[in-house]
C-alpha cells in the first residue's frame, strides 16, 4: 500500500513537471507571436522604428526570463530523475512504455479541408 502511494505521488509530481514545462513553452509561443504582431503593426501603421521600441525590448526581457525558466525546469526534471534513484520503491518505476516520464499528451494532427 505504501509503495502504491509513493508511486502515485511520484506520478503526480511527474505530471505536474510536464504541465509546467508545457505551460512555459506555450507562453514562449505566445510571446513570440506577440513580438511578431508588434513588428507587423509598426510596419502596417507606417510609423518610425523607434515607436514601440521600449515595449519590444520588454518582450525580449520576458522571453529571456522564460528561456531561463525553461532551462531551470529542464534541470529540475533531470534532478528529479536522479533523485528517484534514492527513493525506495521508485528505482525501477517508469511510466508508460518504459519511459521515466509520463508521455506527452496526444495532439490532433491538422488537416487541410477544402
Amino acid at each position: 500500500m505504501r509503495r502504491q502511494i509513493i508511486e502515485q505521488t511520484a506520478f503526480n509530481v511527474a505530471q505536474q513537471v510536464r504541465a509546467v514545462e508545457d505551460s512555459i513553452e506555450a507562453a514562449l509561443i505566445e510571446l513570440a507571436e506577440l513580438q511578431n504582431r508588434m513588428i507587423r503593426a509598426r510596419s502596417v501603421a507606417g510609423v518610425g522604428i523607434a515607436t514601440g521600441h521600449d515595449a519590444l525590448e520588454q518582450i525580449v526581457v520576458s522571453l529571456q526570463g522564460l528561456i531561463r525558466a525553461r532551462g531551470g525546469m529542464a534541470h529540475c526534471h533531470a534532478a528529479l530523475v536522479t533523485a528517484k534513484q534514492h527513493v525506495p520503491g521508485l528505482r525501477a518505476v517508469s511510466f508508460g512504455d518504459g519511459q521515466d516520464c509520463p508521455p506527452l499528451p496526444q495532439t490532433a494532427t491538422l488537416q487541410v479541408v477544402a
